[in-house]
């Protein structure tokens, strides 16, 4: 896992690229206090502190998607865009992986915070594609 403020912002660069063949991804998620969101149609969540992974994937243009996410300033479009957006939560890692984003998301021990977030296309029935992890 890449996880220091140095990366991330070199990151955001235009240039920057992970390994050929990887197409999912995972965004290393702390929240320093418990929250309350509104996640689009999937309505309000709660969140307790603690860290979580969010498991997503991008076929074409993994280093895009993944700068998108490090983004403050993006459009509201996915549950997780509506998670970052609050001040108290941190991207504090990226992995990547040339494993498919639901097989990768299963191997994720893990709580289900909140049933169906980051999944509302899964065909495979993770549940969610974020999960908390123990303290």
């Amino acid at each position: 896992m890449i996880c220091n403020s140095s990366f991330l912002s070199y990151a955001m660069k235009s240039d920057f690229s992970y390994p050929a063949g990887h197409i999912s991804y995972r965004l290393h998620i702390h929240v320093r206090k418990d929250i309350r969101i509104v996640a689009g149609a999937l309505g309000s969540c709660n969140f307790t502190a603690g860290d979580y992974v969010y498991t997503g994937s991008a076929r074409r243009n993994l280093a895009a998607r993944i700068k998108r996410h490090l983004s403050d300033n993006k459009k509201l479009r996915w549950h997780i865009d509506y998670l970052l957006a609050d001040p108290n939560v941190d991207i504090i890692g990226v992995d990547t992986s040339h494993i498919p984003e639901c097989q990768w998301n299963q191997q994720l021990s893990g709580g289900i915070p909140v049933s169906g977030f980051g999944a509302s296309d899964c065909r495979k029935r993770c549940g969610a594609h974020l999960k908390s992890l123990p303290a």
